[in-house]
Parts: C-alpha cells; structure tokens; sequence
C-alpha cells in the first residue's frame, strides 16, 4: 500500500466540506476504485478503533467523511459556545419526519398531514440543506416533490434513509 496514497486519502476526509465518494477519492489520486476502498479502510480501522482519535471516519449513502467521534460533542459545544438558535421548531421537525418517511411528497400532502400551511417550514428545512427539490409530481399543476439530503443524512447519523426508525402509528 502507497503511504502517500493513505496520507493524501486522510487529508482530502480531513479537508473536505461534504463526504467524498470513492470515486472522487480514486479520480483525484489517480487510482483504482478498489485501491480507494482499501485505502478508507485501513483509515477507518486507524481512525474508529483507537480510542486515542477524536475523529472518526463515517460513511453516509457509500461517501466518507471525517467528523468528530459523539462522546466528545460536549466539549466542541463549549468551545463554540453552540446555541440553541439553530435548533428546529416543532413545527419544522414534525415537517421534516413527514419528509423522511413519505419521500418524495408535495407541500400540499404535508400541508394535510399536518393541517396547516408548510411553505415557511420547507423555506426553513431547505435553509439547513435538510430537504431539496427532488422533482415534479406528475399531476395538474406539477407541484414540487421533496426528500431529504446528505446533510439530513448526516445530521441524523444515518448511512441511507433505509436506517430511520419504524414509524409508530401514534
């Protein structure tokens, strides 16, 4: 295995805004996709056994990112002084599951579920790249379909929206 080829792997984790896909990871160093897999998974074994590392390397939806291992989230909040202005109102929260379990679904389908108007809560959730436009619902007027993104996927830490929890019918 080519040391450089794993130092470059770690630092192109380590730098990227959002997860990279092995494919991006074998493009960029001039590699096969099978040397990239094997590369990113000596580093998950380095990075997500040792208890020594505050990273980890994480996989959502088959892309690698490092972030930061969860036991150690009280001290970065403290550090960033993390407020609580971010957080989601009910409101946005009860949209955003109706989104993740009935994907892709219209305003108008939300806004029956939840019996009243959702234009400023998908504004907000599309605000934090939690849902996108993912098409058209091919009926009259072609209204907007939604899903939920990486960034939902990673929020959440889950590898794909197959890993949500069963609904419960209350």
């Amino acid at each position: 295995m080519n040391v450089n080829n794993l130092a470059a792997v770690e630092a192109l984790l380590f730098t990227a805004p959002e997860p990279l896909s092995l494919e991006e990871l074998a493009d960029t160093l001039d590699v096969t996709i099978e040397e990239a897999k094997e590369l990113v998974a000596v580093l998950e074994k380095e990075y997500n056994e040792k208890k020594s590392h505050g990273i980890q390397l994480k996989e959502y939806n088959s892309n690698y990112i490092f972030v930061t291992k969860e036991h150690l989230a009280p001290y970065i909040k403290k550090l960033h002084d993390t407020s609580m202005s971010r957080s989601l109102s009910q409101a946005a929260r009860e949209t955003l599951a109706i989104v993740a379990y009935r994907q892709p679904v219209t305003r108008g389908e939300i806004e029956e579920i939840r019996g009243v108007n959702a234009e400023g809560t998908l504004r907000t959730l599309r605000k934090y790249d939690l849902i996108k436009e993912v098409g058209r619902k091919e009926e009259l007027g072609r209204p907007i379909l939604y899903g939920t993104t990486g960034e939902f996927l990673r929020q959440f830490d889950l590898n794909d929206i197959e890993e949500l929890p069963e609904a419960s019918s209350e």
